[in-house]
């Protein structure tokens, strides 16, 4: 029985998955460049591919700690009420990792 550092006598967890040093690197590599990328172009119309084909277009609102924020009309074109106020666009977070393009819309 092995003891993890981190805990109190506890046996250590088994790991299922650890990723590659290289994969890590490489993650760690692409996060740091999405998100200079975001600074740049914060506040404008982007269109957003992910890995599995599903494309967002919206307004880049931010970016951080692996996340992009999209500004994306409300679905279906309604309209959102919370604490009676309505509003017309959602927030929509996506994983850096998960991301294939992020294209810049001209409006």
């Amino acid at each position: 029985m092995s003891l993890s550092p981190y805990s109190s006598g506890m046996p250590a967890q088994p790991v299922l998955y650890q990723a590659e040093p290289h994969v890590a690197q490489t993650v760690k590599s692409i996060r740091d460049r999405v998100s200079q990328i975001c600074r740049q172009y914060r506040n404008q119309a982007v269109r957003v591919q992910t890995l599995d084909g599903q494309v967002y277009e919206g307004v880049l609102t931010h970016c951080e700690k692996g996340m992009l924020y999209i500004s994306i009309p409300y679905p279906s074109g309604q309209q959102g009420q919370a604490r009676g106020l309505y509003y017309n666009n959602v927030i929509l977070p996506l994983v850096l990792y998960e991301l294939l393009a992020i294209t810049l819309l001209y409006t």
